[in-house]
């Protein structure tokens, strides 16, 4: 049995994308009711060599986006990166949303033997396949970071569940 490409990538990130930004939302709303500095929860971290919170958010759409964009054979958008407000995160998260939700499945299925090949910041390159590229790479890097958001946010002490991480399933 084949798996659609599209359906294991595009709805999931989507809705990921879009509970991690009602996590944001709650967030501020804590930061505001308790009068706390937002910059206090975006640049929190649970271990100081991990990445902070927005760092994090920046991390999950980055991996959304980039993976959808080879996947398609298109170039991604060029998302602005240094945001230092939840507004700023939200805008960006809805950038990666507009951006992914903008595929259509035929753009995306049958790129499972597609050769890709990355270059990492460090200048190494690694050959993928659309499909070990999904499974193997982007799809564990976005969940560890949108867990790792919410774990900040949660540490922090905003009250979140199972249900703000998982938001709602998306069928598209």
């Amino acid at each position: 049995m084949t798996v659609s490409m599209y359906k294991i990538s595009v709805p999931i990130f989507v809705q990921f994308l879009t509970s991690l930004a009602a996590v944001l939302d709650k967030a501020a709303a804590h930061c505001e009711t308790r009068k706390i500095e937002p910059s206090a929860l975006l640049g929190a971290r649970l271990f100081p060599d991990m990445y902070p919170l927005s760092r994090q958010v920046r991390a999950a759409s980055d991996h959304a986006v980039n993976a959808t964009a080879r996947l398609a054979g298109v170039d991604p958008p060029a998302l602005a990166g240094g945001e230092a407000s939840f507004a700023e995160l939200k805008e960006r998260l809805g950038q990666a949303i507009a951006f992914v939700k903008g595929f259509k499945a035929a753009q995306i299925d049958g790129t499972e033997d597609k050769p890709i090949k990355i270059t990492f910041p460090s200048g190494a390159t690694r050959d993928f396949t659309g499909q070990s590229l999904l499974l193997n790479n982007t799809l564990p890097n976005f969940y560890f970071h949108c867990t790792t958001a919410y774990d900040i946010v949660r540490h922090c002490g905003i009250e979140l569940g199972k249900r703000d991480f998982m938001g709602t399933p998306v069928s598209l």
